[in-house]
């Protein structure tokens, strides 16, 4: 897929991934749309994109609200002649537990990192159909291959990103529009440190948990986006960024299940 000239919608794109993702596609000459919940924050997106003299525009979105959803196609057509490339990078984390996670946390949890990434796709499919050329890009993770203790409801959604984009692929084959889905090893965003914990769960235990998540944290995110970006214009169907991510995915290929024990001393290297 050649960028130039292309409009891409991100969410999340006020930090991490979403930010570097679209500094990489700028780069190429991509227009961009950037989409947060905290849209004050996408300023210095802005900012970093600047030079690459393309069309940039800035909106607020929760992915979470059906009908603001619904409505914002709209929204992003004021400022851009179309849509070629629906990012669909937004995202929360929540530590605990299954036990230590009450219902309305997992509910909230799935509500951006699963719904959210249908509501946007279904919002943007009629504009996705006017593309010659067009890609849907979902984020799931390294999670999303394998299921540690302590992910259960972050897994499950990462999964379910999945198994939705695997399968929309099917759906969409001989179309214009191709879906990948991206699956981030450990990359040094804020997510751990701005994960909901339970709060079944004591405050030792949760800055252990997020000591734990950082150290795992390594990649720039500035390396993922052109990762992304690149696999993007190849027009890759599974996008791993990192080589944690590759390993792990050969684990979990190789050993299927009960395959925790192994990774976790990968990990603790």
């Amino acid at each position: 897929m050649n960028l130039n000239d292309k409009t891409a919608v991100i969410t999340g794109a006020a930090s991490g991934i979403g930010q570097a993702t679209a500094v990489s596609l700028a780069r190429r000459g991509c227009h961009v749309a950037l989409v947060d919940i905290n849209a004050d924050k996408l300023d210095e997106t802005e900012r970093m994109i600047a030079s690459n003299r393309v069309r940039v525009s800035q909106h607020r979105l929760d992915v979470a609200d059906r009908d603001a959803v619904a409505a914002f196609p709209a929204e992003v057509l004021k400022a851009h002649p179309g849509v070629d490339v629906l990012m669909n990078n937004a995202g929360v984390a929540l530590g605990g537990s299954f036990e230590q996670t009450r219902e309305e946390d997992f509910d909230w949890l799935f509500e951006i990192n699963f719904s959210g990434v249908v509501r946007m796709t279904r919002a943007f499919m009629p504009e996705l159909r006017k593309s010659n050329e067009a890609r849907i890009v979902n984020v799931s993770s390294i999670y999303g291959i394998i299921a540690p203790p302590g992910q259960t409801a972050y897994s499950a959604a990462k999964f379910a990103v999945r198994g939705f984009s695997n399968a929309l692929r099917e759906e969409l084959a001989g179309s214009t529009i191709g879906v990948s889905v991206v699956h981030p090893g450990g990359i040094a965003t804020q997510i751990a440190e701005q994960a909901r914990m339970s709060d079944l769960i004591s405050a030792e235990e949760a800055a252990v948990r997020k000591e734990r998540a950082r150290k795992m944290l390594k990649m720039p995110p500035a390396e993922a986006g052109e990762i992304i970006a690149k696999g993007i214009e190849r027009n890759a169907e599974r996008i791993l960024v990192g080589t944690d991510a590759k390993v792990l995915s050969l684990i979990e290929r190789l050993m299927p299940v009960r395959n925790w024990k192994l990774i976790n001393r990968l990990l603790s290297r």
